[in-house]
This record gives C-alpha cells, structure tokens and sequence, in this order.
C-alpha cells in the first residue's frame, strides 16, 4: 500500500453505528442481572416482573447471537462471553447514569415531580406547597393525585407519599428506594353530628356492622381496620362504594353514613365539626395507627431539592399536628 493510497478510518473516526444497540431495557435487564445475581433480584430492583426479565435476556441473546447467561440448578450464571460483555455494558451504564445526573442537577431551574395519595394531595399538601415554592422559586413543581405508585427506574417521580396501616403489613421496599416515615396517624371512624343525631352512637367497633359504612374501592378496608379490633364477622359488608377517600369524606360531611379517615385529611373538618370522630375518649376504640411514607430513589435522596423537600415536608406536619408521632 503506497502513501498515496486512502487510509482506512481510525476505530474512533468511524464509530460502529447506532443500529448495533440492542434494545435498551434488554441492556438494563442484563445489566441488572449480572449486577445482582439473579433475574428475581433484577426484576425487584428494576420494579419489573420477573418473566419480563427473563425475556429481556432471551431478546439480548437472540440480537447478539450469542449465550451470554445459563441456567444452572443455583439459577443464572453469565457465560465466558457474557462476563467479558458485561464488563463493558456496566461501565458504559455507569458512565450514562452520572451524565444523567450531571445533567439532571444543572442550572437553577429544577423541576420537583411529586405523586402522593389523593387525600394527602387534595387535603394537606396542595394548600402548603406554596411555602415550598417560596423558598424555592426557582423550582417547577409538579404534583399528581394518585392511587398509583410511580414507576422510578422510569424516573416518573422524584418522590411518592403513601399511606399504609401498621395493622397491615410492611410494604416491600425496592432496592433503588429509600424512605422516611413522616408521620403516623390514627385512623378513626368519622360522621357527620346529622348522622349520629339520627342514630344509636357505636360505642364499639362491632356497632359499627349496624351502621351505613362508605367505602373507597372495596371493603378491605374497612375490613381490615374492623378485624384489628377482633371484629371477624364482616365479611358480610355492605354500603356505598365511592372509589377515593375524599368522597368517602364528602359523603359523611352530607350525613352519607360513617367513613374512615385520619387528622391530616379530616383536620379541617373534625376541628370546624363537620365531622366527629366517633371513638374519640372511648377505650374500645384504642387508636390503630397508620404510616404517611416518603419515597424516593436512593442514588437521587440526598439531592439538594429532594432534601431540601423532605425538611420542609417533615417539619410542616410537625408544625400542623404537634399531637402526632413524626420525623422532625
């Protein structure tokens, strides 16, 4: 070959083309499993079913032509083909998660994408969140009303608040998550004066059975709270279902029948009387607690809104319900 002659381009003047990627959660799946060990342990961190990892896997293979895992009576194992691969994904993974996050923390202007329940939402936070933007103005914030949690390997929210039960048990926490307990409530059955003027009070939680119960999706939850009192006879229960707290809420307002609920979403309305809370002072109706939880992603917890978020959110309920255990 002669001086004259054109060259062949450099590896790095001719970069492979974009088309010989595989798909990316195929990628992300792979990754996982080779991280973790194992297509369950992939399928919990990456909040997917484990069957859809399982055909991420056989979708990497079948792109490459090649066995990069195999099945052995202690689960997956990555081939001699697969471990070299991998190598190389997951220091190409690392380097697009810090860019990322690099990119997502520039500038002044972040946005704080927030889900919660819908009563919290609709009864406390949305009224309040307007202190936060004060003090941080230069924050979009977005906040969604849901009865879903986020998907957050899809980075869909920032932070989720949900409500459990301590009666019931603990969620699962995913390995991507961290959270922080913000407050513990009790739960109580609430009615209207109207209603209990109208009616023989309960003076236990098996009284109830004889009442008109407004439930949300279905009365589990109803259930549940009654079975923690050693109520077990209610599995025939009736009433209206109203789908979200906040019409059980506004039914019992109007003299529907009797709801649950607790002091951060029927505050307004237990301190103006619209509401009482039927058990208050009564031992037979011994407070059964329940959870507002934080959630966010571990590798984004401590960024500087994120946190700046959970102080604030954390000390306002303190400030708001002095009478309720809390983090602040």
């Amino acid at each position: 070959m002669t001086d004259d002659q054109p060259q062949p381009p450099s590896r790095s003047d001719n970069p492979p083309s974009r088309k010989a990627l595989p798909p990316f959660e195929a990628l992300r799946a792979f990754d996982a499993v080779a991280r973790l060990g194992g297509v369950r342990r992939a399928a919990q961190w990456l909040d997917r079913d484990h069957a859809v990892i399982s055909r991420h896997l056989r979708a990497i293979e079948s792109w490459a032509g090649v066995q990069l895992v195999e099945r052995t009576p202690y689960g997956i194992a990555l081939t001699e083909r697969g471990r070299d691969y991998h190598g190389r994904v997951s220091a190409a993974m690392d380097m697009l998660a810090h860019a990322t996050l690099d990119l997502m923390s520039e500038g002044h202007h972040r946005r704080l994408h927030i889900w919660s329940t819908s009563g919290f939402a609709l009864h406390w936070l949305s009224s309040r969140l307007e202190q936060f933007e004060r003090r941080n103005d230069t924050a979009d914030i977005v906040l969604r009303p849901t009865d879903h949690s986020p998907d957050f390997a899809a980075h869909e929210a920032d932070i989720d608040v949900r409500f459990h039960a301590t009666y019931e048990p603990e969620p699962e926490l995913l390995p991507l998550l961290r959270r922080q307990i913000l407050v513990e409530a009790p739960i109580i059955a609430v009615a209207s004066p109207g209603y209990l003027g109208s009616t023989q009070t309960p003076n236990t939680p098996e009284d109830l059975l004889q009442h008109r119960l407004l439930h949300e999706d279905s009365f589990q939850t109803w259930a549940k709270w009654l079975a923690s009192y050693g109520v077990e006879n209610s599995s025939g229960l009736t009433g209206a279902r109203l789908w979200e707290g906040h019409l059980t809420l506004d039914a019992a307002r109007h003299g529907r029948g009797i709801a649950l609920a607790n002091p951060v979403t029927a505050g307004a309305d237990l301190q103006s009387g619209s509401l009482i809370d039927i058990g208050k002072d009564n031992p037979q109706f011994a407070p059964r607690l329940g959870r507002y939880t934080l959630y966010a992603r571990r590798d984004r917890w401590n960024d500087p809104l994120l946190r700046r978020f959970r102080q604030w959110v954390t000390s306002a309920l303190a400030a708001d319900y002095p009478a309720l255990k809390s983090a602040a």
